[in-house]
Parts: structure tokens; C-alpha cells; sequence
């Protein structure tokens, strides 16, 4: 049962932490608490943007501001599923095997340009993000707790890419777009480009507290009718005409993860329906497969979650108060 004070104490730390990260990715506090929430709900975040937005460094500053180790890895078509995970070496002197582990083995783990990586270097990455262990020779290496991956794809310059299938996009628990600066943040990061970088950034709290965050969110209370409000949403998109492959249970399991890690963020030790409002596009959109004749006429994720939001009844208020 979360208290007052372990609910107020979790907000405390994560304003924090918001305001630390926003010292030097300026003018972007959304997107930096849509980052929190998936770092407290034990999920993953892709970063889509354009070059040059500052998607690396809310990477690095979020790695920054936890007491923790990180690892940066750049994919490139050569990056082989080894020198993500890791390989096994015979030692002369002990005459054994050892073990030597990858760049994946840290708390926060930036995968830059995931999508320049050959398909089987990508699924190297995307394992270990679902089973949180590397297995090589049959030997499984767990990785470190808590484990956050945030990478990172331009959708510009495809060419000699490998895009991410639909049944891997579906690990991460949120897809991001930090998008470009309004001018006066634009003429705010000219002034200190220089002065501005994540390594100058003091760490907020550790590992061990991030661990007992996260474990906080699986007590946060949410409403049976909220869940069939969920579960109502995912089917609107199923069901959608210009929906090939609408949300799967796993995205329903990852937006009530997110709507429970959202609430502490806000205070809350309960989820209301505004929270799943909050967090649909950045959960479900990249989780909606267009037919075909949808993306010729120019129709988005974003235009069909739109239509399941209006479509599906919100719940009433009497059920959207804490548990006595």
C-alpha cells in the first residue's frame, strides 16, 4: 500500500530529475517526463527524429542524472550481434573459457541509429531488452537492474537501413519524437551550446532507488472499469477499418504500466482516465499497422487513436478514486 509520503517522495524525485534533464535538453518537459515514465515503468524508448534535435542527448542526460553505469553503442552495418552482447574467450593461463561481457551489460544502454545495424545485430539488442539476459554458449549472463535501453532512428537518409519489424518496435514501451525547438529555446541553446552538455550534469539518485521506484508503480491502484477502458482503446484500433494490425495485449499491459508510473510522476497513487489520454499516441501509435489504401490517402497512427478516443465511453468519476 503507498502512503502519502512514499507518493509524495516519488514525485519529489522526479521533478528532480525533470528539471536536472531539462538544464540542458531546454524546452522539451513532455518529452523528457514521457522518458521517466518509461525508465519507472521498466520499459524502453525509441527516440525517432530528425538529425540534430537533441535525441542523443536526452539520452545522455537521462544516463547522467541516475548513479549508474551506461554504455553508448553506434550501429553501423559492420556492428556484429557479438559486440552487442558480448562473446566468450579462451583464456591461456586459467585454460578455460571466460566470458567477456558486451557494451549491453550497463544500467542505461543508448543504442544509437539502431536501424543502420543488420537485422540480426538489431535482434541481438532487442533479446535482451525482453529477456534482460544475454545466453552465450547456452550460458545465460543476466544483465544489470534497472535496465533502460534508449535508442535512437533518423527517418531521413534510409538508405543502406534496415528498418525495425513491426513484432520488435512492439519491445518498446514508448516511441518518442523530441522535435525541433521553439525560437526562443533555439536562441536560449545558441547562447550556451557550449556550457550545455550532459556530462556536466550531477547524478539526482542511484540505481538502488530507481529499483524501489519502479517497484512502487506496481502498487499504484487502477479501476477495473479503467482496465476495460484499456483494453476498449486497444480494440478500437483492432477494429479500425483503416487498421491492418491493431494493438496487441502486450501494448495494453505496457499503457497501464505507463499510466501507473505516470500518476506517481503526478502525484497520484491511483491512474484516471486522462492519463491513458496523456500516453496513447507515445504507447499505441507505433504499435498501429496501416492498410495500405490508409497510408496512400494520407491517414496516421494518430488519426486512428484520435478516432478511438472519441469512439470509447470514458468512465465515470465515481471510480476514479483511490481505494479506502
Amino acid at each position: 500500500m503507498l502512503t502519502p509520503a512514499h507518493v509524495q517522495g516519488f514525485a519529489d524525485v522526479a521533478g528532480e530529475l525533470a528539471t536536472r534533464i531539462g538544464t540542458v535538453v531546454l524546452g522539451k518537459p513532455e518529452v523528457v517526463r514521457l522518458a521517466l515514465t518509461a525508465l519507472f515503468a521498466q520499459g524502453h524508448v525509441l527516440l525517432e527524429d530528425v538529425p540534430g534535435v537533441g535525441k542523443t542527448t536526452l539520452a545522455r542526460a537521462l544516463a547522467a542524472s541516475i548513479r549508474g553505469q551506461w554504455r553508448r553503442i553506434q550501429f553501423t552495418p559492420d556492428l556484429l550481434p557479438s559486440d552487442v552482447s558480448g562473446v566468450t574467450v579462451f583464456n591461456q593461463a586459467s585454460r578455460g573459457f571466460e566470458f567477456h561481457p558486451g557494451p549491453v551489460f550497463a544500467n542505461l544502454v543508448i543504442a544509437d541509429e539502431i536501424n543502420r545495424a543488420s537485422p540480426k545485430t538489431q535482434s541481438a539488442l532487442l533479446e535482451v531488452m525482453e529477456e534482460r539476459r544475454v545466453t552465450v554458449d547456452g550460458v545465460p549472463h543476466p544483465v544489470p537492474q534497472p535496465f533502460l535501453v534508449v535508442a535512437t532512428q533518423n527517418p531521413v537518409e534510409m538508405d543502406g537501413t534496415y528498418r525495425l519489424p513491426e513484432a520488435q518496435l512492439d519491445r518498446f514501451l514508448v516511441k518518442l519524437s523530441v522535435g525541433y525547438p521553439d525560437e526562443d529555446v533555439e536562441i536560449e541553446v545558441l547562447r550556451g551550446a557550449a556550457v550545455r552538455s550532459p556530462d556536466t550534469l550531477e547524478p539526482v539518485t542511484d540505481t538502488t532507488m530507481i529499483g524501489e521506484m519502479a517497484r512502487m508503480v506496481a502498487a499504484v491502484h487502477i479501476a477495473d472499469p479503467l482496465y476495460a477502458y484499456a483494453v476498449r482503446l486497444a480494440a478500437a484500433t483492432r477494429n479500425h477499418p483503416q487498421v491492418r494490425v491493431g494493438v496487441s495485449p502486450r501494448g495494453v499491459i505496457a499503457l497501464t504500466r505507463a499510466a501507473s508510473a505516470y500518476a506517481l510522476i503526478s502525484g497520484r497513487a491511483y491512474v484516471l482516465p486522462e492519463d491513458f489520454k496523456d500516453l496513447i499516441e507515445p504507447v499505441f501509435a507505433h504499435r498501429v499497422l496501416l492498410s495500405a489504401d490508409a497510408q496512400l490517402r494520407g491517414v496516421t497512427a494518430a488519426d486512428v487513436l484520435a478516432d478511438a478516443l472519441r469512439s470509447v465511453p470514458v468512465p465515470l468519476p465515481e471510480h476514479q478514486h483511490s481505494p479506502a
